[in-house]
């Protein structure tokens, strides 16, 4: 077995993601969200605003404004990633 097959076998990671869901005001939903790998944390604040043509429904607030966070959270991650890899390639 190759020194980074070893590396690899066996490596177990807990990332946890939070998200605190609340509402600024009747039509406008926020939501914080963490990603913390253990190593350091990715922090993500965004919202949803409904439209005042729509029925007030508070869980479809929560829904898109829960989905842009993990969504953003998501390409932060990845350009991370990017960027780690792109690094590491030049060591």
């Amino acid at each position: 077995m190759t020194q980074q097959a070893a590396a690899v076998q066996g490596r177990t990671r807990t990332w946890n993601v939070r998200l605190d869901i609340f509402e600024e005001d009747k039509d406008t939903t926020a939501v914080y969200a963490v990603l913390d790998t253990g190593e350091s944390e990715l922090v993500i604040r965004t919202t949803a605003h409904r439209n005042p043509h729509d029925r007030p429904a508070p869980e479809i607030g929560d829904e898109y404004a829960a989905g842009r966070a993990l969504r953003e959270l998501g390409r932060r991650l990845l350009n991370a990633g990017a960027t780690d890899a792109e690094d590491n390639a030049h060591r």
